[in-house]
């Protein structure tokens, strides 16, 4: 005689055999068009938005493959699914889609798990950092207020972290995070090369920060080479 206990299969094991049958029913690796480095065609880029979307998928653990597109000598394949010539880039189905924003919110949705999902209240912390570091990078004046607005951009995400961190929406990294991330990493390598320009020390929350998301396999991963980055914005700062 079976007893019931005998009959019943655990959650965890159904839950991974329907993985299982999905998996083998269809190919799930996304591919995924991103910057290659300046000077470097075979060598991943310094896009930050490009290592947004990467990010999504390592952190979700989503496999995909990886298309290198070289910006200053776009492929014709490429430009043709792409007219407007703009990285990152997904295959989603049989349809090409561009954007980091747009991707992201079909990844999480597509994908709810792990959840990247974050408090809206949250959504702006840290949004003008990049435009604002940009603007003192290539600034050519010292005495333009570039630098007070970067650091009162860096200050307010200083105070939001010694509230609420780890990280900014908690004890979880979520898509703010990815977002972030990417761009004051290019704000840590671009302004300490090309102004010897550094985060304060008393920004301990920040400081804290970096470390933390840079220290993260998924960063580690699908980062650019400094020197990558260095290159990637020279032309800018020196035009």
């Amino acid at each position: 005689m079976v007893t019931k206990s005998q009959t019943q299969i655990p959650l965890s094991l159904l839950i991974l055999s329907i993985c299982v049958v999905l998996i083998k029913g269809k190919n799930l690796a996304l591919e995924v068009c991103v910057k290659a480095a300046v000077g470097a065609p075979n060598v991943l880029g310094d896009c930050p938005f490009s290592q947004r979307v990467l990010l999504t998928l390592v952190e979700k653990k989503v496999p995909y493959k990886l298309h290198l597109v070289n910006i200053s000598n776009k492929p014709k394949w490429f430009l043709k699914v792409n007219p407007n010539g703009k990285v990152p880039l997904i295959k989603w189905g049989n349809k090409w889609i561009a954007d980091s924003d747009v991707i992201v919110g079909i990844l999480e949705k597509k994908y709810p798990y792990p959840s990247l999902t974050y408090r809206p209240d949250f959504a702006s912390v840290g949004s003008k950092i990049f435009s604002s570091f940009t603007t003192f990078l290539i600034s050519k004046n010292s005495s333009d207020g570039s630098e007070k607005v970067l650091l009162n951009e860096l200050k307010a995400l200083n105070e939001h972290l010694k509230e609420h961190g780890p990280y900014i929406n908690g004890e979880n990294i979520s898509g703010l995070d990815l977002s972030l991330a990417p761009k004051l990493y290019h704000l840590v390598v671009a302004l300490g090369h090309f102004k010897s320009w550094t985060i304060p020390k008393d920004l301990v929350y920040v400081n804290d920060y970096a470390k933390l998301v840079f220290s993260r396999e998924s960063f580690v991963k699908t980062k650019a080479d400094e020197k990558y980055v260095i290159a990637g914005w020279e032309a800018k700062v020196k035009g």
